[in-house]
Protein backbone atom coordinates (compact mmCIF):
# COMPACT_ATOMS: atom_id res chain seq x y z
CA UNK A 1 0.00 0.00 0.00
CA UNK A 2 2.82 2.72 0.65
CA UNK A 3 4.44 2.06 -2.75
CA UNK A 4 1.32 2.29 -4.48
CA UNK A 5 0.63 5.36 -2.63
CA UNK A 6 4.26 6.68 -3.34
CA UNK A 7 3.64 6.15 -6.90
CA UNK A 8 0.90 7.99 -6.94
CA UNK A 9 2.11 10.94 -5.35
CA UNK A 10 4.85 11.25 -7.77
CA UNK A 11 2.35 10.69 -10.82
CA UNK A 12 -0.10 12.91 -9.90
CA UNK A 13 2.42 15.70 -7.82
CA UNK A 14 -0.11 19.03 -6.28
CA UNK A 15 1.12 22.30 -8.07
CA UNK A 16 4.55 23.59 -7.59
CA UNK A 17 5.04 26.11 -4.70
CA UNK A 18 8.58 26.56 -6.04
CA UNK A 19 9.52 27.90 -9.76
CA UNK A 20 12.33 29.41 -12.01
CA UNK A 21 11.78 32.76 -10.52
CA UNK A 22 12.90 30.96 -7.11
CA UNK A 23 16.41 30.92 -8.18
CA UNK A 24 19.19 32.82 -6.95
CA UNK A 25 21.58 34.66 -8.86
CA UNK A 26 24.03 32.21 -10.54
CA UNK A 27 26.69 34.50 -11.11
CA UNK A 28 30.38 32.56 -10.59
CA UNK A 29 28.83 29.45 -10.38
CA UNK A 30 29.93 27.00 -13.00
CA UNK A 31 27.33 24.32 -13.72
CA UNK A 32 27.67 21.22 -15.82
CA UNK A 33 24.34 19.25 -16.54
CA UNK A 34 24.84 15.98 -19.20
CA UNK A 35 21.90 15.53 -21.28
CA UNK A 36 21.58 19.75 -21.70
CA UNK A 37 20.68 19.06 -25.84
CA UNK A 38 17.29 18.04 -25.23
CA UNK A 39 14.18 17.48 -22.86
CA UNK A 40 14.75 18.28 -19.30
CA UNK A 41 17.97 18.29 -19.67
CA UNK A 42 17.60 21.47 -22.24
CA UNK A 43 15.18 23.30 -20.26
CA UNK A 44 17.89 22.95 -17.15
CA UNK A 45 20.75 24.49 -19.21
CA UNK A 46 18.23 27.45 -20.10
CA UNK A 47 17.14 28.37 -16.94
CA UNK A 48 20.41 28.31 -15.41
CA UNK A 49 22.06 30.59 -18.28
CA UNK A 50 19.17 32.64 -17.26
CA UNK A 51 20.26 33.13 -14.01
CA UNK A 52 23.75 33.92 -14.95
CA UNK A 53 25.30 30.57 -14.34
CA UNK A 54 28.42 29.34 -16.43
CA UNK A 55 27.05 25.90 -17.59
CA UNK A 56 28.50 23.24 -19.84
CA UNK A 57 26.01 21.00 -21.89
CA UNK A 58 27.50 17.56 -22.30
CA UNK A 59 25.74 15.50 -24.54
CA UNK A 60 27.31 12.89 -27.23
CA UNK A 61 26.16 14.32 -30.36
CA UNK A 62 28.46 17.66 -31.02
CA UNK A 63 25.71 18.55 -33.91
CA UNK A 64 22.36 18.47 -31.33
CA UNK A 65 24.12 20.00 -28.46
CA UNK A 66 25.41 23.01 -31.24
CA UNK A 67 21.67 23.43 -32.10
CA UNK A 68 20.65 23.28 -28.53
CA UNK A 69 23.21 26.23 -27.72
CA UNK A 70 22.58 28.10 -30.21
CA UNK A 71 18.80 27.97 -29.59
CA UNK A 72 19.36 28.85 -26.17
CA UNK A 73 21.57 31.84 -26.96
CA UNK A 74 18.71 32.98 -28.74
CA UNK A 75 16.19 32.69 -25.91
CA UNK A 76 18.57 33.98 -23.00
CA UNK A 77 21.67 35.74 -24.34
CA UNK A 78 23.97 33.19 -22.55
CA UNK A 79 25.52 30.86 -24.33
CA UNK A 80 26.64 27.67 -23.13
CA UNK A 81 29.55 25.75 -23.65
CA UNK A 82 29.94 21.88 -25.47
CA UNK A 83 31.85 19.14 -23.74
CA UNK A 84 32.04 15.78 -25.21
CA UNK A 85 30.45 13.11 -23.57
CA UNK A 86 29.41 9.49 -24.07
CA UNK A 87 28.09 7.93 -20.96
CA UNK A 88 27.85 4.59 -22.65
CA UNK A 89 32.08 4.35 -23.11
CA UNK A 90 34.26 4.25 -20.36
CA UNK A 91 37.47 5.42 -21.51
CA UNK A 92 34.88 8.24 -23.44
CA UNK A 93 33.66 9.26 -20.17
CA UNK A 94 37.12 9.74 -18.75
CA UNK A 95 38.61 11.60 -21.83
CA UNK A 96 35.53 14.01 -21.01
CA UNK A 97 36.28 14.40 -17.81
CA UNK A 98 39.94 15.43 -18.16
CA UNK A 99 38.66 17.81 -20.98
CA UNK A 100 37.05 19.79 -18.17
CA UNK A 101 38.95 19.55 -16.04
CA UNK A 102 41.91 20.79 -17.84
CA UNK A 103 39.36 23.87 -18.74
CA UNK A 104 38.07 24.60 -14.98
CA UNK A 105 39.13 24.24 -11.29
CA UNK A 106 35.94 23.77 -10.08
CA UNK A 107 32.54 22.55 -10.11
CA UNK A 108 30.20 24.08 -8.10
CA UNK A 109 27.16 21.86 -9.41
CA UNK A 110 27.32 18.42 -11.44
CA UNK A 111 23.34 17.70 -12.65
CA UNK A 112 23.32 14.34 -14.02
CA UNK A 113 20.78 14.02 -16.07
CA UNK A 114 20.85 12.10 -19.08
CA UNK A 115 19.43 8.88 -19.40
CA UNK A 116 18.33 6.60 -21.44
CA UNK A 117 14.74 3.73 -20.74
CA UNK A 118 13.48 0.89 -22.13
CA UNK A 119 16.04 0.08 -24.45
CA UNK A 120 16.15 -2.97 -26.27
CA UNK A 121 17.78 -5.79 -25.11
CA UNK A 122 20.56 -5.66 -27.72
CA UNK A 123 21.42 -2.24 -27.33
CA UNK A 124 24.19 -2.72 -25.67
CA UNK A 125 27.34 0.09 -24.34
CA UNK A 126 30.58 0.33 -25.62
CA UNK A 127 31.77 -2.34 -22.79
CA UNK A 128 29.09 -4.36 -23.42
CA UNK A 129 26.83 -3.84 -20.26
CA UNK A 130 22.91 -3.28 -20.60
CA UNK A 131 22.60 0.27 -22.46
CA UNK A 132 20.18 1.42 -19.60
CA UNK A 133 21.95 0.75 -16.42
CA UNK A 134 25.78 1.35 -18.49
CA UNK A 135 24.61 4.91 -19.42
CA UNK A 136 22.31 5.67 -16.35
CA UNK A 137 24.29 4.44 -13.51
CA UNK A 138 27.61 3.13 -14.55
CA UNK A 139 28.47 5.67 -16.80
CA UNK A 140 27.28 9.00 -14.21
CA UNK A 141 29.24 7.21 -11.50
CA UNK A 142 32.55 7.17 -13.15
CA UNK A 143 31.96 10.55 -14.34
CA UNK A 144 31.16 11.50 -11.17
CA UNK A 145 34.39 10.23 -9.08
CA UNK A 146 36.23 11.56 -11.73
CA UNK A 147 34.80 15.44 -11.39
CA UNK A 148 35.07 15.06 -7.49
CA UNK A 149 38.33 17.06 -7.11
CA UNK A 150 36.81 19.85 -9.17
CA UNK A 151 33.84 19.54 -6.58
CA UNK A 152 35.87 19.95 -4.01
CA UNK A 153 37.74 22.42 -4.84
CA UNK A 154 34.64 24.50 -4.87
CA UNK A 155 33.56 23.89 -1.69
CA UNK A 156 36.80 24.62 -0.19
CA UNK A 157 37.23 27.49 -2.14
CA UNK A 158 33.35 29.20 -1.01
CA UNK A 159 33.59 32.46 1.21
CA UNK A 160 30.21 31.13 3.06
CA UNK A 161 31.51 27.39 3.28
CA UNK A 162 28.59 26.37 0.63
CA UNK A 163 29.35 22.87 -0.47
CA UNK A 164 29.27 21.82 -4.09
CA UNK A 165 26.30 20.17 -4.94
CA UNK A 166 25.57 16.55 -7.32
CA UNK A 167 21.96 16.36 -8.20
CA UNK A 168 21.21 12.98 -10.01
CA UNK A 169 18.48 11.10 -11.74
CA UNK A 170 16.43 8.22 -11.10
CA UNK A 171 16.43 4.62 -10.87
CA UNK A 172 19.56 2.77 -9.26
CA UNK A 173 21.32 6.04 -8.54
CA UNK A 174 19.46 7.12 -5.83
CA UNK A 175 21.69 4.32 -4.10
CA UNK A 176 23.99 5.55 -5.65
CA UNK A 177 23.47 9.10 -4.44
CA UNK A 178 22.61 7.84 -1.38
CA UNK A 179 26.08 6.20 -1.18
CA UNK A 180 27.99 9.64 -2.29
CA UNK A 181 26.26 11.29 0.51
CA UNK A 182 27.62 9.05 2.68
CA UNK A 183 30.98 9.07 1.73
CA UNK A 184 31.36 12.70 1.27
CA UNK A 185 28.73 14.75 2.96
CA UNK A 186 31.34 16.78 4.51
CA UNK A 187 32.63 17.98 1.04
CA UNK A 188 29.49 17.79 -1.41
CA UNK A 189 25.88 17.66 -1.23
CA UNK A 190 24.59 14.82 -2.95
CA UNK A 191 20.78 14.65 -3.71
CA UNK A 192 18.70 11.92 -5.89
CA UNK A 193 15.15 12.90 -7.60
CA UNK A 194 12.27 12.02 -9.42
CA UNK A 195 11.52 14.02 -12.44
CA UNK A 196 8.45 13.11 -12.86
CA UNK A 197 6.30 11.80 -15.79
CA UNK A 198 7.36 14.15 -18.75
CA UNK A 199 6.78 14.08 -21.93
CA UNK A 200 10.43 13.70 -23.63
CA UNK A 201 11.69 11.47 -26.40
CA UNK A 202 13.22 9.29 -23.40
CA UNK A 203 10.33 6.92 -24.18
CA UNK A 204 11.24 6.40 -27.54
CA UNK A 205 11.76 2.76 -27.38
CA UNK A 206 8.31 2.39 -25.50
CA UNK A 207 5.68 1.09 -27.83
CA UNK A 208 3.59 4.12 -29.61
CA UNK A 209 0.19 2.51 -28.46
CA UNK A 210 1.37 3.18 -24.90
CA UNK A 211 3.06 6.77 -26.08
CA UNK A 212 -0.34 7.40 -26.88
CA UNK A 213 -2.21 6.82 -24.10
CA UNK A 214 0.25 7.90 -21.91
CA UNK A 215 0.52 11.33 -23.35
CA UNK A 216 -1.91 12.74 -21.25
CA UNK A 217 -0.85 12.16 -18.05
CA UNK A 218 2.50 13.12 -18.59
CA UNK A 219 3.97 17.24 -18.34
CA UNK A 220 6.24 19.44 -19.98
CA UNK A 221 9.49 19.59 -20.00
CA UNK A 222 9.62 23.09 -17.57
CA UNK A 223 7.63 20.64 -15.28
CA UNK A 224 10.07 18.04 -15.42
CA UNK A 225 13.16 20.84 -14.73
CA UNK A 226 11.78 22.44 -11.61
CA UNK A 227 13.29 19.46 -9.13
CA UNK A 228 16.56 19.33 -10.51
CA UNK A 229 16.90 23.03 -10.30
CA UNK A 230 15.45 23.21 -6.55
CA UNK A 231 17.90 20.04 -5.80
CA UNK A 232 20.40 22.33 -7.82
CA UNK A 233 20.02 25.95 -6.83
CA UNK A 234 17.57 26.02 -3.59
CA UNK A 235 18.96 27.82 -0.67
CA UNK A 236 16.85 25.59 1.33
CA UNK A 237 18.11 22.29 -0.35
CA UNK A 238 21.42 23.01 0.75
CA UNK A 239 20.90 20.85 3.74
CA UNK A 240 19.60 18.05 1.85
CA UNK A 241 22.35 15.56 1.47
CA UNK A 242 21.33 12.01 1.12
CA UNK A 243 17.61 13.30 0.18
CA UNK A 244 15.93 11.85 -2.50
CA UNK A 245 13.01 14.47 -4.27
CA UNK A 246 9.91 14.04 -5.89
CA UNK A 247 7.69 16.28 -8.48
CA UNK A 248 7.51 18.65 -8.17
CA UNK A 249 10.42 20.08 -5.73
CA UNK A 250 9.16 18.49 -2.80
CA UNK A 251 10.70 15.81 0.15
CA UNK A 252 10.27 12.09 -1.10
CA UNK A 253 10.87 8.50 0.04
CA UNK A 254 12.64 6.58 -2.57
CA UNK A 255 11.95 2.21 -2.22
CA UNK A 256 13.04 1.09 0.90
CA UNK A 257 15.54 -1.07 -0.38
CA UNK A 258 17.71 1.75 -1.78
CA UNK A 259 17.79 3.02 1.83
CA UNK A 260 19.88 -0.39 2.81
CA UNK A 261 23.63 0.81 3.50
CA UNK A 262 24.76 -2.52 2.74
CA UNK A 263 23.44 -2.04 -0.97
CA UNK A 264 24.70 1.01 -1.23
CA UNK A 265 28.24 -0.40 -0.29
CA UNK A 266 28.31 -3.36 -2.83
CA UNK A 267 27.16 -1.67 -5.73
CA UNK A 268 29.70 0.92 -5.09
CA UNK A 269 31.89 -1.39 -4.92
CA UNK A 270 31.47 -3.13 -7.94
CA UNK A 271 31.33 -0.19 -9.32
CA UNK A 272 34.75 0.31 -8.72
CA UNK A 273 36.25 -2.92 -9.86
CA UNK A 274 34.37 -2.94 -12.81
CA UNK A 275 35.41 0.75 -14.24
CA UNK A 276 38.93 -0.06 -12.97
CA UNK A 277 39.38 -2.18 -15.85
CA UNK A 278 39.26 -0.04 -18.63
Amino acid sequence: MGSTLSALQQSFPPKPTWGVDDIPDLTGKVVLVTGGNAGVGKETVKQLLAHNAKVYLAARSAQRANEAIAELKNETGKEAIFLQLDLADIPAIRKSAQEFLSKESQLHVLINNAGVMMSPKEQVTAQKYDMQFGTNVIGHWLFTQLLLPALFAATDASPSHEKARVVTGLIGNVVVARELARRYGDKIVSTSLNPGNIRTDILRHQPGWLNAIVYWLMYPVSYGALTQLYCATAPSAADANGKFFIPWARLGEPNKTALEPQIGERLWSWLENETKRY
